[in-house]
């Protein structure tokens, strides 16, 4: 019986994405030969263990986030996945959140929701943080929208507190109403945090998302916090199939491999019509909250009462859409998501995102996504 490969995992536990990292790594080894896995106690930015210069194992999957670990990995002579936005050793294979994407979702959330004015809170340490910003300053561009980004104080405090007290001064500087995006939900809860102190509103006056869907860390901000859902499974999944195959005598195709996010969970953080026009107001919200039923434009007319003339005209100045796109926009967000998260048939999703027939849910989709639903499931799918 041929031996198991020794695979160590430099990946830590202590945040969704890393768990879901390691969640994708598991869900690669169900479904093929078993690695014997060594994964000790390790944090980001961690020293480089003691054992690392001694092992004699066969593949190393690593989030490589500092010089010291890089030089570390470097020295060892096995093939090694990199799943670190750090990107230090550029020679290696690399998979990483394809921030672009993530930043694109963002400001269409913000922008479907109405806002004129947009902003970033970032952390200039990560480049993650850096990717996600500038992808984000200029897509709100592109749309003509105005964009502040967040720049630290000369004198940033480490401390959670001073971080707070640094943003809420930023914040309140901005023009209100505003949406944020922050680079990752541990600074959105600062956001929220820095709102709460100075009497901020949210989301009247801030709209807040974020990114990772930590469940835990945005159903405890207060209000729970909005987030980007980034496919850490599939990321996870794909490192683990390419290093199994680096270590049989394969080369990389790609040495960078990003992947696209999921979607956005949304919470009370962005739950807001920033539009004054209070019917248009309703009937957005009645869209949202009925089109996977199946309704049309004359059950959205019969449910807000107005002339079909001053909705259509309305909804185009205010959103840049018709009230029939909306209703395909928000069924078709609800197909990506269950593509991407569960095994349920085409025709079964087409029941539940409110499409009577599935060839219509089919060509709408392509027409819309750019390419069908099963490759979009192929691409995109949580590997259970």
């Amino acid at each position: 019986m041929k031996a198991s490969r020794k695979v160590a995992l430099l990946i830590e536990t202590s945040n969704a994405y890393a768990r879901g990292l390691l969640q994708g790594i598991i869900a690669y080894l169900h479904e093929n030969q078993p690695w014997s896995l060594y994964l000790a106690e390790h944090g980001r930015g961690d020293r480089p263990p003691g054992w690392l210069a001694s092992w004699d194992g066969d593949g190393i999957l690593a989030r490589i986030e500092t010089p010291a670990m890089a030089r570390a990995l470097k020295k060892v002579r096995v093939p090694i996945v990199d799943v670190s936005a750090g990107r230090l050793l550029p020679d290696l294979p690399w998979f990483e959140t394809d921030d672009a994407a993530i930043a694109v979702l963002a400001v269409e959330h913000l922008l479907e929701r109405g806002f004129k004015q947009l902003a970033f809170c970032g952390d200039p340490r990560f480049n993650w943080s850096n990717w996600r910003g500038e992808n984000f300053a200029r897509i709100a561009a592109e749309a003509g929208v105005p964009c502040h980004v967040y720049q630290p104080s000369k004198r940033f405090p480490r401390d959670h507190t001073g971080q707070v007290e640094d943003i809420a001064l930023w914040l309140k500087a901005l023009p209100k109403p505003v949406g944020v995006m922050a680079c990752y939900d541990f600074r959105g809860q600062q956001v929220l945090d820095a709102c709460r102190a100075h009497g901020l509103h949210v989301p009247d006056e801030v709209a807040v998302i974020g990114v990772d869907n930590d469940e835990v860390l945005c159903e405890l901000s207060n209000p729970p916090l909005s987030s980007v859902i980034p496919n850490a499974h599939r990321t996870g999944y794909d490192a683990a199939a390419l290093l199994a195959s680096i270590m049989s005598g394969a080369k990389p195709a790609n040495l960078v491999n990003l992947v696209p996010p999921i979607g956005v969970a949304t919470r009370q953080s962005t739950d807001v019509m920033a539009i004054d026009d209070v019917l248009i107001v309703r009937t957005v919200r009645y869209i949202r909250e009925n089109a996977c039923l199946g309704i049309n434009v004359q059950d959205v007319l019969d449910a807000v009462p107005q002339s079909r003339r001053r909705l259509e005209n309305r909804f185009r100045k205010l959103l840049g859409r018709t009230p029939h796109e909306e209703i395909i926009r928000v069924q078709l967000n609800r197909v990506k998501r269950l593509l991407g998260e569960t095994d349920l048939s085409l025709a079964e999703i087409a029941e539940r995102a409110g499409f009577e027939h599935v060839e219509y849910l089919s060509v709408v989709f392509k027409k819309e996504i750019g390419k069908p639903p099963s490759q979009y499931r192929h691409e995109n799918r949580r590997k259970a």
